[in-house]
């Protein structure tokens, strides 16, 4: 099973997920918010910091952040955006530099939700 955890509350990981549902049309992705009861029973079991800050992705058994996540994900999707796999040409350090970047500037960029989103009934088969 190929599992995001993401950040539930973030509104800029919330629409990416939203993205990743309508190019995953080989229907490989699952996903939790990291907020949630699966959430924290997933990273517990895979030794993953419940205050992550990171998008996780968990292929198979091997556990893959930041950077290295979106170019994982990306390896499973479908159209234009299986081109981010190709990402891995750019030195780690500065992709997750960007990462890092970005990620630190979400809410304040994007916004922040109280609460965890609610998937819609046709996106909920996809939520652990």
């Amino acid at each position: 099973m190929n599992i995001v955890l993401f950040d539930g509350v973030c509104n800029l990981c919330n629409s990416t997920v939203l993205f990743l549902i309508k190019h995953d049309a080989n229907n490989q992705l699952n996903f939790s918010a990291q907020q949630t009861e699966a959430g924290k029973n997933i990273m517990l079991q895979n030794n993953i910091a419940i205050d992550n800050t990171s998008v996780i992705f968990i292929k198979e058994t091997k556990v893959y952040d930041k950077s290295d996540a979106i170019i994982e994900i990306a390896k499973l999707l479908t159209g234009w955006p299986s081109i981010l796999q190709y990402g891995r040409i750019v030195p780690k350090w500065f992709r997750n530099f960007l990462y890092d970047l970005i990620a630190k500037n979400r809410y304040r960029i994007f916004g922040k939700r109280n609460e965890c989103a609610i998937p819609s009934e046709a996106n909920k088969v996809k939520f652990l």
